[in-house]
């Protein structure tokens, strides 16, 4: 259902699929079957799509992975560190995983929060805050003396780290080469999986090999953000956010031209938002129900030793990044939503294997059952991107993945709870008996259902793929500025890059960050 949107200024038409607020229920439906067949756009050299990103580009995608990666880093701090930390309070390890769900509670706070500023402000500073805040509560936890500061640390920490995924996807992806988009997307989004490999291997280096024991763990993961604050502090706004700064002034007033934005994205676009919540949830649900007892199924119903746990989980999140490259890739070639269903299919036909296999081969089902799981995260990046609207950007993508977690943040405790209905033979450790659990059939069964529920859920969804980021095709400003407007603003950009604004930028860049391309569904 393609129709042409003619720009007073851009000389040619502009085609697009109208939105889902655009059609009728029934219209609606009936383009949900035909715009899941894949449009094959080919399949450009990976080396090829890097290699056109500019070295701004490129710095902007490195800070923008540094940030996510480290964010998951200080987040899996308190998981490797459960026992130490319930020893050094006096707590049950119940009591030492509130301080992880506290994070995954505050969270959404510091989405919507940080979220606004970006969307506000701008990219940059934003993002130095929330890096500054890492530093302080990290540093501060390491501290701790008294469970109440540590419960307090870590919710504050939960503010942080919900700010920094929207704006470390719109640092990282806004400007970049549209062609590029997927492979960037898998690559940013497995930052997570990456965070998680260092603080596994730190963990080893620095816990219980002092005489601070738990401590040093985290007092060094305060310090990597510093770097990364002073990365950011020498690169310039994005592109794409500074034309659209422009395009306010222009109108006079930017709050108030900020707010209006607001009003006409809630009007247009709230459905969608809602959407994504639900849509996230899934996802979240999807990683979490897959990860989180895992260790535990290893351990408790498989025998599996501490070592092989390890061995496991780190082969599974090498799964996970080789996945959400590859798939995040091929979501350019076959569309966000085929992609994603088609990865989410095989996934599931892997459940058995991933979670009944005994045996020590299962290492082979965890790299695959989470090369797709992760592969189907490494569409979601740019997916969401794409999906939200152009001056809220930042606040969508990263309230409604927020939002999304704190749905899923019970997804450990629901499996084990409905693990204690089907007991196993008991074993004996050490001289005392440990019950054991058929959490393979619970997660088996579980995903499943997880599964089933991200396919509906994307077959139902729009897709807007090859989305212009830029303000001049972003339909929403028509409502609040002409496109006079706009041109002025294009060319206050061009003549500020000119004269040194902004720092590494020149005309010809400037026209290179707002092309012509198309809106897909």
């Amino acid at each position: 259902m393609v129709d042409h949107d003619e720009r007073k200024g851009g000389g040619k038409a502009l085609e697009r699929h109208r939105s889902p607020s655009e059609m009728s229920a029934g219209e609606y439906i009936r383009t949900r079957f035909s715009t899941l067949k894949p449009p094959m756009l080919g399949a450009p050299n990976p080396i090829k799509l890097l290699r056109m990103l500019s070295g701004k580009q490129w710095l902007f995608f490195l800070v923008g992975f540094l940030a996510w990666s480290w964010d998951a880093f200080d987040f899996f701090t308190v998981s490797l560190t459960v026992e130490q930390l319930s020893e050094q309070f006096g707590k049950t390890t119940t009591d030492i995983t509130w301080g992880i769900t506290l994070v995954l509670m505050f969270r959404s706070v510091g989405s919507i929060i940080f979220g606004l500023a970006a969307d506000r402000y701008g990219r940059k500073w934003p993002f130095v805050v929330n890096n500054m805040l890492f530093v302080v509560l990290e540093l501060g936890t390491g501290f701790c003396n008294t469970y109440k500061q540590f419960l307090a640390c870590r919710a504050l920490f939960g503010v942080a780290m919900g700010g920094l995924y929207g704006n470390a996807a719109a640092t990282a992806l806004e400007d970049c080469p549209e062609e590029a988009r997927g492979l960037l997307s898998g690559m940013l989004q497995q930052g997570y999986a990456f965070g998680y490999l260092l603080a596994t291997a730190f963990a080893r280096g620095l816990v219980d090999t002092t005489s601070h024991g738990w401590r040093p763990l985290f007092w060094f993961g305060a310090c990597p953000p510093v770097l990364i604050i002073i990365f950011r502090l020498a690169l310039p706004e994005t592109d794409a956010f500074r034309l659209r700064e422009m395009v306010r002034e222009e109108q006079g007033n930017i709050g108030k031209t900020f707010i209006t934005e607001g009003k006409v994205a809630l009007k247009k676009h709230w459905l969608i938002l809602i959407y994504l919540v639900m849509f996230m949830a899934g996802f979240n649900f999807m990683s979490h129900g897959s990860q989180d007892l895992y260790p535990t199924l290893l351990k408790n119903q498989f025998n599996f030793s501490a070592n092989a746990v390890t061995i496991t989980q780190i082969v599974a999140n090498l799964g996970a990044m080789t996945g959400g490259t590859v798939v995040g890739y091929c979501s350019q070639i076959f569309g966000r939503r085929f992609s994603i269903i088609f990865i989410s299919i095989v996934g599931g036909a892997l459940l058995y294997p991933y979670t009944f296999t005994s045996s020590k081969s299962i290492i082979a089902a965890a790299f695959f059952e989470q090369f797709c799981v992760q592969g189907a995260w490494g569409v979601i990046p740019i997916h969401l991107m794409e999906l939200s609207p152009g001056a809220f950007r930042t606040f969508v993508v990263g309230t409604s993945y927020q939002l999304g977690n704190l749905a899923s943040s019970a997804s450990s405790t629901i499996e084990s709870t409905i693990g204690a209905s089907f007991p196993l033979p008991s074993k004996t450790v050490s001289g005392k008996t440990v019950k054991r659990y058929n959490y393979g059939l619970v997660m088996c069964i579980f995903l499943g259902c997880v599964y089933a529920y991200v396919i509906l859920l994307t077959f139902v969804g729009p897709e807007y793929l090859k989305r212009s980021f830029t303000v001049e095709d972003d339909r929403d400003v028509d409502l609040i500025a002409n496109q006079e407007v706009i041109e002025r603003a294009k060319k206050r950009n061009v003549a500020g890059a000119g004269a040194g604004a902004g720092g590494t930028r020149d005309s010809s860049d400037t026209e290179k960050a707002v092309p012509k391309t198309t809106e897909a569904v």
